[in-house]
């Protein structure tokens, strides 16, 4: 019989509130494949990508107290938002390497961290963890015609020592994934390029140049839809969708799907329950047109 896997489960900020449809989609994923998931308690925000520039100290603080907690829940720590990823991951790495930080940083949450307990992005649970010929034995519902551009943006591989994915400049963990529930991948330029993160609020007109060329790229290889795994990238080529449209003249209409969402519904989960009435850019009607809902 083969052992179940089972992991501790750090969702985020953003996944309790507005990427909530990336936290149903996962948790249903996990359901669907017999994978256990068990939140981490008392969870705290990770700093997410403007903390390291304000304050150091307590953008490893705050990472170092959620490994601290994820370190009394049993399995590995399963984590979906990129952002989060790389902070729990350079904060593991810096950490590590660095004995005066580490204790600085003990010191300032009042305790000891682990920093043996291996930080997983759900990639590499689907890739590599449970097997990508596990996963294509549990469709039921192949993504057959559905060209998706896998967008990987800026922190999925990056820095090179630290997340320890993929390949850094050329990963195609993404594509194996979607590719193992039956959808077809496009080969396109800017599947790594800055979407302008979160300077949606402070600098909108960077975001809508970034984001805009990337969907750009995406509809000139063919794409029907992009694939993310990332709330702020989500949410600059979603929410921003019509804005980019409205100054770049350009028509786009292409729909922004979390990987969990996708992954979700090609393994039979109710696709009512994977928040597709969340996204801007209906879904809908592409994934009727594919057969899929």
């Amino acid at each position: 019989m083969e052992q179940t896997l089972s992991y501790s489960y750090y969702p985020g900020c953003s996944l309790h509130a507005s990427a909530k449809e990336y936290d149903e989609s996962t948790r249903g994923l996990f359901k669907a494949l017999g994978i256990g998931l068990k939140e981490v308690p008392d969870w705290l925000c990770c700093g997410a990508t403007p903390a390291h520039n304000v304050d150091e100290l307590l953008s490893l603080s705050l990472c170092a107290k959620n490994l601290a907690l994820a370190d009394g829940v049993e399995g590995d720590l399963a984590v979906a938002c990129a952002a989060c990823f790389s902070r729990l991951k350079v904060t593991q790495h810096h950490l590590t390497d660095n004995e005066t930080k580490r204790k600085q940083v003990e010191y300032a949450i009042d305790g000891t961290v682990n920093l043996h307990k291996p930080i997983k992005h759900l990639l590499e649970i689907l890739a590599k963890d449970f097997g990508l010929e596990r996963l294509a034995g549990a469709v039921q519902k192949p993504l057959s015609g559905l060209k998706v551009a896998c967008y990987y943006g800026c922190l999925l591989t990056r820095p090179p020592e630290v997340p320890q994915l993929d390949c850094v400049e050329a990963p195609t963990i993404m594509e194996r994934v979607i590719g193992a529930v039956g959808a077809e991948t496009v080969g396109w330029s800017h599947r790594m390029e800055c979407c302008g993160a979160n300077f949606t609020l402070s600098r909108p007109g960077v975001v809508l140049k970034l984001s805009g060329s990337i969907l750009d790229s995406a509809k000139a290889a063919g794409a029907d839809c992009l694939m993310v795994a990332c709330p702020l990238c989500h949410g600059n080529l979603d929410i921003r969708q019509k804005e980019i449209e409205e100054a770049t003249g350009k028509r786009f209409g292409m729909p922004v799907f979390y990987m969990t969402q996708l992954l979700a519904l090609a393994v039979g989960a109710a696709p009512g329950k994977l928040g597709f009435d969340s996204m801007i850019v209906n879904p809908l009607p592409l994934l009727k047109e594919k057969g899929l809902v």
